[in-house]
């Protein structure tokens, strides 16, 4: 028996041998672009002297607390007296003779990165609003204090400017727009405080709209973006920042692999015009748009459906001029494709102010080309509120006729007043929607006024009956209604007529 283990244990050391390199075997036949890109150690290394800390302090009021109400001579009384009054602020040394709770810093510590070696970075408004004092701190823990260069809260971008203490290391933009989905990114930052970090993925979505903001184009990643990696870049192979990650989808707070990133297309733009006026300058259209749905494409004789519907012009901006009219379906803006309202909003809001562009608009079935020459839009611009609707059922009961699910009514002075329409909003007005209808389903609801039916003005609701049943004897699926409120505000809403 123990002549036999020398040759039991040979054979297991060969079996073991063979396993080895079999495993080796196996793993040399892997593809490469199945272990991951080589060379992110060498991007690392090449750009995380540009990746900073940013680390900021901020003073807010404490408010008092209510103090237990014990019994006299319970004995937890000289516990709670203890616990609270050591969290109360010590008479005399700023606070007052009753010792309230004194006002208290808080930190907050983000990411940023280095753009131009006079000391420009680039972070997110999130990471630093409402700070007192700003500090950058450079990877090899040097601390410099910070000053604000400007915020676009829109895009959630910021720039900051600090004095270097030495050469500084600076990274550049590449192109946002050129990355595929699948491409390998890296990013750098400060997660939970842990300076540094470098994790590695891949550009899962492009151009996401969460609804975060008007601009919403976010780069989605499943590169680890945790607490703290806010501000911090995200960088293609070859070094260049595509992005700057911004948020994360997770129900734990930690990251499950849905990030985001504001692309770099986006934000060397905004950084551009921080750096030169210190505020954002973008592009106005003057008009009201909204998505064209398939029943609206259907109803204009658009296929496929795209682009954006105009539904109100603003009396004092560029494309009233230019001669663009409710209805009107944007589908081409400064040489650019626009496939729903977003877009349209994102490409004018980054075009020039004062810059002459062609706009070409479906009408009526036909395309034609606008010379618009944009605007500058007012971050400032009052949003006009709906005035609530008067129930004062006190008038004289208007004739009404059905149609659509509606119950129409010519305009009448005691109905202007009971629904507050404006004297300017011409039409016919909802007094009434019944709850099964595509109507209500669309949200029409008393004191809408129809305004124009299939892109003609109507004034009666026997002018709306009689379109509507000349369009069911031409075989339409749905009509177009241009829809206005009582402050003159207009909308589009298609809606069956079978």
């Amino acid at each position: 028996m123990t002549a036999a283990r020398p040759a039991l244990s040979r054979r297991f050391r060969m079996m073991g041998a063979a396993i080895s390199i079999g495993a080796a075997s196996m793993l040399s036949s892997v593809p490469a672009f199945a272990r991951g890109p080589e060379g992110i150690a060498d991007i690392a290394e090449k750009v995380i002297d540009a990746v900073v800390n940013i680390s900021t302090s901020q003073t807010v009021e404490a408010k008092d607390r209510t103090m237990p109400q014990l019994p006299p001579g319970s004995p937890f009384e000289e516990f709670f007296d203890d616990f609270f009054k050591n969290r109360r602020g010590p008479p005399g040394k700023g606070g007052d003779k009753s010792g309230e709770f004194q006002p208290r810093k808080t930190n907050s510590l983000g990411s940023g990165f280095i753009v131009d070696t006079a000391g420009i970075v680039v972070t997110n408004n999130h990471v630093i609003a409402d700070a007192d004092e700003i500090n950058v701190i450079l990877n090899d823990g040097t601390k410099i204090k910070a000053e604000l260069v400007g915020v676009d809260k829109k895009t959630d971008l910021a720039v900051l400017k600090f004095k270097p203490p030495k050469p500084l290391t600076a990274v550049k933009f590449g192109d946002s727009d050129k990355i595929r989905l699948g491409d390998w990114v890296v990013a750098i930052g400060n997660p939970f405080s842990l300076g540094g970090t470098v994790t590695a993925g891949i550009v899962s979505a492009k151009n996401r709209d969460i609804s975060q903001g008007p601009y919403d184009s976010y780069i989605q990643t499943d590169a680890a973006i945790n607490r703290g990696n806010s501000g911090g870049p995200l960088f293609n192979l070859d070094g260049e920042v595509i992005g700057v990650n911004t948020l994360i989808i997770s129900p734990t707070g930690g990251s499950i692999g849905l990030g985001f990133a504001v692309p770099s297309k986006t934000v060397a733009g905004v950084v551009d015009q921080l750096q030169k006026f210190g505020e954002l300058r973008r592009g106005w259209l003057g008009v009201r748009i909204q998505q064209v749905t398939d029943e609206i494409a259907d109803s204009l004789n658009i296929k496929p459906a795209r682009g954006a519907l105009v539904a109100g012009v603003d009396d004092k901006g560029p494309a009233k001029p230019a001669g663009i009219e409710p209805g009107d379906v944007v589908v081409k803006f400064d040489g650019k494709d626009v496939k729903d309202p977003k877009d349209l909003s994102r490409i004018v809001a980054d075009t020039a102010v004062g810059k002459e562009v062609d706009v070409v608009v479906i009408r009526k079935g036909n395309e034609e080309t606008r010379k618009v020459t944009l605007g500058r839009l007012e971050d400032n611009e009052k949003v006009q509120q709906v005035n609530a609707r008067s129930k004062d059922d006190t008038a004289e009961k208007p004739v009404t006729q059905k149609a659509l699910g509606l119950d129409l009514a010519a305009l009448s002075k005691d109905l202007r007043t009971k629904y507050k329409i404006k004297d300017s909003v011409k039409g016919v007005v909802v007094t009434g929607v019944d709850g099964n209808s595509d109507a209500a389903e669309k949200r029409l609801s008393a004191g809408d006024v129809i305004v124009e039916v299939a892109q003609e003005a109507v004034s009666s609701a026997a002018d709306i009956k009689k379109r509507v049943d000349q369009l069911k004897k031409d075989g339409k699926k749905s009509v177009l209604l241009l829809v206005s409120n009582g402050d003159g505000e207009l909308r589009f809403v298609a809606l069956g007529v079978q």
